[in-house]
């Protein structure tokens, strides 16, 4: 069976109940984020307006009409000198999983951040078990920077994060 390819654009408010129900599951149900409860609608559209604000990307991914995830570069940290370093976030609606959503997503982001003059992008990958998300960014060209071991305690659990790193060029390839 052939997979229709994710349609990526731009997040508008109206995308923000989706976005916010994508995200919704992963708080109760993984370690995937950290947050210990999910973002109210009035939180989504602060980040929004945020980021888009900033000049950074806050995409959506469609299959068949129906938004089936987002991601998002945000600052890396606040303080003058991180200026041009960017963190990405990338959500999937859990069914939709496999499918190249997060590549597509991904892709853009990084195009999108290089179209805002950033110059590296951080990812910060919460250790479940699972190799997928580090897989994904070692595609995109992600390097390993480092592991801060038991940083994060969620669901009766430490948890590590792997931190990973790629330089943002005009020239980068998707």
């Amino acid at each position: 069976m052939t997979v229709p390819a994710a349609i990526v654009r731009p997040a508008v408010p109206a995308d923000l109940k989706a976005v916010s129900e994508i995200f919704t599951h992963y708080v109760p149900h993984t370690v995937i984020t950290f947050e210990g409860t999910p973002p109210t609608a009035t939180e989504w559209r602060q980040r929004f307006d945020d980021l888009t604000g900033r000049g950074l990307p806050f995409l959506v991914a469609e299959l068949n009409g129906e938004v089936a995830g987002c991601a998002y570069a945000g600052p890396w940290r606040p303080k003058p000198a991180y200026r041009y370093t960017v963190e990405d976030s990338i959500y999937l609606a859990p069914d939709l999983t496999g499918r190249g959503v997060g590549s597509a997503l991904l892709g853009a982001v990084l195009t999108g951040c290089v179209q805002a003059g950033m110059r590296q992008m951080i990812a910060v990958i919460a250790d479940t078990g699972s190799d997928a998300s580090t897989a994904l960014h070692e595609r995109f060209g992600f390097t390993h920077a480092g592991r801060l071991t038991g940083v994060g305690h969620k669901h009766s659990r430490s948890i590590d994060t792997v931190l990973m790193q790629r330089a943002l060029t005009a020239d980068q390839k998707e």
